[in-house]
């Protein structure tokens, strides 16, 4: 156990003891309140004294235990974050959540799901270390799940929205964002236009239900065409070799893959070019989600992005405004999103 005071002896990592509050006052030659005075920056200790009960600190190596101060308060000003961690979204949600978090004067808490580890098991590991809520990017979880989780604490999910459950939801406008994938396609002369579905990925209902709205509103259900799959680099990877075997069959590729989010864009590119066939020469590439990965590829990906610097701003204050308000009713904020034409979009080949 950490010593919650300053008094006693704490132990770090090492088993090796760490110097205490006790200890700096005795070095200093002051009483440890006066110290506590210093650490706390509040009145009641000079200019001369504050500076040698610092100086004294570093030389031990004392640090005070904020985290211990704030739970003796009943307090640990923590935001727990679920992510998953193959998922290069989630890396550009957690990059906007710290700075909101610090201009709140909140800590931040990560905790990963993994295909050996549940969402339900590293949500407990949040509350099991006193974070006040919990902030769900890209949850899968039961929406049984998310709303029991919503009374038992403050709980924000990111990504995805589920009906009635207890809890502040943020995420981009699914239908705007395809909408504008579908009108560049259209518009650079696309009909055969499929789409790689995100299986029970977040938003994935709502891009598939777009994608096919935009095809009938643009007169082209005869060439509707959803392939299952997951937002995963595989699910991307195994269209690629699926489209590629049509190919060698006598079936026509399609001309435009509106895929799920931007991994399964990438797992596509990847075995698409291993087939020998050229992006966009023969075949357009949009993703969803403009992760950081877009930006790196040799051929810049054309994406729908989310703004994941406001999304994070978002799921941060509204954790923090229900904190303070916790009878508030759960909110909703729908961002716009964005596509960003790049590199694998072009008019489809000729003939």
């Amino acid at each position: 156990m950490g010593d919650v005071g300053g008094w006693g002896h704490r132990v770090d990592g090492s088993g090796k003891q760490r110097p205490t509050m006790t200890d700096v006052a005795a070095k200093a030659g002051v009483s440890r309140a006066l110290v506590s005075i210093v650490f706390r920056n509040q009145p009641g200790a000079s200019e001369e004294t504050r500076q040698r009960v610092l100086r004294v600190a570093d030389e031990i190596g004392y640090r005070p235990d904020s985290a211990a101060r704030l739970l003796a308060r009943g307090r640990s000003r923590t935001l727990g974050v679920m992510f998953t961690v193959q998922q290069t979204f989630h890396t550009n949600l957690i990059e906007g959540i710290y700075p909101e978090a610090e201009r709140l004067g909140y800590e931040v808490l990560l905790s990963g799901a993994t295909q050996g580890r549940s969402e339900e098991k590293a949500v407990e590991a949040l509350l099991s270390h006193r974070c006040e809520a919990v902030i769900l990017l890209g949850s899968f979880a039961e929406p049984a799940f998310l709303d029991e989780l919503g009374r038992r604490t403050v709980a924000v999910s990111v990504s995805r929205r589920v009906a009635h459950a207890h809890v502040d939801f943020v995420h981009s406008a699914e239908g705007k964002g395809i909408r504008q994938a579908m009108d560049h396609l259209v518009e650079l002369g696309h009909r055969r236009i499929v789409h790689i579905d995100g299986g029970r990925g977040p938003g994935s209902a709502e891009r598939r239900r777009a994608y096919r709205a935009e095809m009938r509103r643009n007169g082209l259900e005869s060439e509707v065409r959803v392939i299952p799959g997951e937002h995963t680099e595989q699910s991307g990877i195994e269209t690629g070799a699926l489209l590629a075997a049509e190919r060698e069959q006598g079936r026509p590729l399609p001309t435009a893959v509106l895929a799920g989010n931007d991994r399964s864009a990438m797992g596509l590119l990847m075995s698409l070019t291993r087939a020998g066939i050229e992006v966009p020469r023969d075949l357009s590439v949009v993703g969803y989600d403009d992760s950081h990965l877009s930006h790196l590829m040799p051929i810049g990906l054309t994406t729908v992005r989310q703004d994941a610097a406001l999304m994070a701003e978002h799921a941060v204050r509204f954790a923090v405004e229900r904190l303070a308000d916790p009878e508030r009713d759960p909110r909703e904020a729908v961002l716009d999103p964005k596509l960003v034409v790049r590199g694998t979009s072009g008019p489809p080949p000729v003939g």
